[in-house]
């Protein structure tokens, strides 16, 4: 089934779209269908945030049923996830690639680190040096956002519920602070948790005028734009994807890309990191459709260690890279293969 849409796609276009990828028209694919069970449509999921997932399990439990892998890249999409092994309702292993290396520093931190400057200053024609940015979430996107800002010159603070994430912030330089306390007068209001309701109305109520809210982290729900859709407040479209949110007493605030993700609609992520992503989501998907049975059940696993390494060794040929290959005697001193994996799997990069 071919599925397509635009970028100024409305919510009921985006789950037209993710209705006709589960109950689409797969009649082309069944007349080349190896099998009866291929023919019945989709039989892996690649998600990003765990709409397709969710939408199949509760709409298409019997297609849901067929599924034999399912890979999630979103931090959302990964706690649903969870949920569904928590309750046995999962058909499939899950590849969590969110959390695999590759995702987390490539996707994660540097495509943020250096989208997050670049979506402000193409949408708003703001001077950032010498600015107060609130980073909420010191997670591997917000770590690339506070680094680019504090890069060109900015004021960083941060916003944090995890006391290992706010130390990290801390030892870096930068302030952790609660957002209620520094909003009237942030220049730049940024959001990274992928969580919801993160700036609320009486955040913004508060927050100064002219001062810019950005959204980084999933979709619409961290900050509640809802509740600016509202007869007493006035929206004005600037440009596309830039609007002036109009307060009673003449005080207007800047809402990018209406809270969707500042750096889908108002830049472009780097073709690179957009390589190792999908490098990664294919790896996975593989990894999930050779295996034998016995060596997954229907549970959430991390990427292998070995595969994360393959998909950075195949884009290391971009910088001119050589890497240092281990001696025998060597390997046999730390214990590892010459070839890799060369951590362990839950080590922390």
């Amino acid at each position: 089934a071919v599925v397509s849409t635009q970028s100024t796609g409305t919510e009921k276009d985006f789950w037209w779209c993710i209705d006709q990828c589960v109950r689409g028209d797969f009649d082309d694919l069944n007349e080349t269908a190896v099998t009866t069970e291929k023919a019945l449509g989709p039989n892996m999921i690649l998600d990003d945030g765990g709409d397709m997932t969710q939408y199949m399990a509760t709409n298409c439990p019997e297609r849901f049923a067929k599924i034999i892998g399912i890979v999630e890249e979103n931090v959302d999409g990964i706690h649903r996830l969870y949920n569904l092994s928590r309750a046995g309702k999962l058909p499939a292993p899950v590849m969590n690639v969110n959390e695999s290396v590759t995702k987390t520093k490539f996707d994660n931190y540097y495509a943020s680190k250096e989208s997050i400057t670049d979506a402000i200053k193409r949408s708003t024609d703001s001077m950032l040096s010498g600015k107060l940015v609130v980073v909420c979430g010191f997670g591997e996107v917000g770590k690339g956002c506070a680094a680019a800002f504090s890069g060109v010159g900015c004021v960083v603070m941060v916003t944090e519920i995890d006391p290992i994430c706010a130390i990290q912030a801390c030892m870096q330089g930068y302030r952790v602070v609660r957002l209620e306390d520094v909003v009237h007068y942030a220049d730049i209001i940024v959001t990274c948790t992928g969580n919801k309701n993160i700036v609320t109305r009486e955040h913004m109520n508060k927050m100064k005028k002219s001062s810019i809210l950005a959204n980084m982290g999933h979709a619409s729900a961290e900050i509640d734009v809802a509740s600016l859709v509202t007869s007493e407040l006035k929206w004005e479209k600037i440009r596309s994807h830039v609007h002036h949110i109009h307060w009673p007493d003449g005080k207007y605030i800047v809402l990018l890309a209406k809270g969707g993700l500042a750096n889908h609609s108002c830049t472009s992520v780097p073709s690179f990191v957009i390589s190792v992503t999908a490098t990664t989501h294919a790896l996975g998907l593989i990894e999930l459709f050779i295996a034998p049975p016995s060596r997954y059940k229907q549970d959430v696993y991390l990427m292998p260690k070995k595969l994360d390494e393959y998909v950075a060794s195949l884009h290391l040929t971009v910088f001119n890279a050589h890497i240092t290959e281990l001696t025998r005697e060597q390997a046999g001193f730390i214990g590892k293969s010459r070839t890799g994996p060369f951590k362990t799997q839950h080590y922390r990069y």
